[in-house]
């Protein structure tokens, strides 16, 4: 799937111009992602000046020449979201004002993802009020991971690249199972079609709970509906915030015999009393990836791994640089 960048670089006759002309920025969010990124890619991380002033203002400045070149920012807009966004904007904002080219927003994890409708009369639709402060600080591409809802990158008027965390997921369920033993389980209505994709590429069985929520932040595992005695079963979340729901769903599906309950997600929000409930509850091993960066709590949990989408994002920049397709990192 993916091709080495000194590789893609020899292909073309050993002229090193694309990368001499891409640069990435990273706030405080995810500095480790983004540093693996730059691995990837085997060009150096931007200089920028990330801090915050005695009053709480944040401070940017760009400390390298980025004029006409191909500006990324990474910045996932987790905890503290607020915070992050706002160094997210104003980094978009300092590199317009140098004179980049383009300048790209890669955001791995997209907060505000959830208030994407109105869900009462008299309430924002925050994910397109976070959609056009990214736009009117001057973005020209967003390149993000597993939108919670795909219609938010309607609510921008730049180009949106939606990257799915699949094929990583996928290559590790692959080589960590037997497929023949695995069902793939929906912790609720709304992720059967994502558990269907995984499950149809698999070969392997599916699943679904039925979730009742009596109010926010917590989650009820009512009923299993299909077959998980003897299994080993495998729920699948984009996300995962206070964890109520994954500890539910695999006590349900401990209870209806399935044999192992593990739990694969894309973005580890992890919340509250998110790691002691994973701690106590029947889930083997929760498999998530490093859009947002493990606290110290979490990376002590010892049923919690981590893996990477950094090459993932790594090629989408380049496939976005040159004018690629990126259709293929979906499959």
């Amino acid at each position: 799937m993916y091709i080495n960048a000194v590789e893609r670089e020899t292909q073309r006759n050993g002229i090193y111009r694309i990368m001499d002309e891409i640069i990435i920025f990273s706030g405080n969010a995810n500095p480790d992602l983004a540093n693996k990124i730059c691995d990837y890619l085997q060009i150096p991380l931007g200089g920028a000046k990330v801090k915050t002033f005695s009053d709480g203002e944040v401070q940017i400045e760009i400390n390298e020449n980025i004029r006409a070149r191909d500006v990324f920012v990474v910045q996932s807009t987790c905890r503290p979201v607020n915070d992050n966004l706002v160094e997210l904007i104003l980094m978009i904002d300092a590199c317009k004002r140098s004179s980049a080219k383009r300048v790209t927003a890669v955001i791995p994890y997209y907060g505000y993802g959830r208030q994407d409708k109105k869900v009462a009369p008299r309430v924002p639709i925050s994910a397109r009020v976070v959609a056009d402060m990214i736009t009117t600080a001057g973005a020209d591409r967003v390149i993000t991971m597993d939108l919670h809802a795909g219609q938010i990158q309607g609510f921008f008027n730049i180009p949106v690249d939606n990257l799915f965390a699949a094929p990583v997921m996928l290559d590790h369920l692959r080589s960590s199972f037997d497929i023949s033993e695995v069902v793939i389980v929906s912790p609720d209505a709304g992720g059967v079609e994502r558990a269907r994709a995984f499950a149809k590429r698999l070969d392997a069985g599916l699943a679904i709970i039925d979730k009742r929520r009596d109010k926010p932040n917590e989650a009820r595992a009512m009923a299993v509906i299909g077959d998980v005695s003897d299994k080993v079963a495998i729920i699948l979340d984009d996300m995962a915030d206070t964890a109520g729901t994954l500890a539910e769903a695999a006590g349900a599906l401990a209870k209806n015999g399935a044999r192992e309950v593990h739990a694969c997600c894309t973005h580890p929000v992890l919340s509250g009393p998110a790691v002691e409930r994973i701690r106590n509850s029947e889930i083997d091993r929760f498999v998530v990836t490093d859009t947002i960066p493990l606290c110290a709590e979490s990376r002590a949990c010892d049923k919690i791994s981590v893996l990477t989408i950094s090459k993932l994002f790594g090629e989408a920049i380049i496939r976005s640089h040159e004018g690629d397709s990126v259709t293929s990192l979906f499959v």
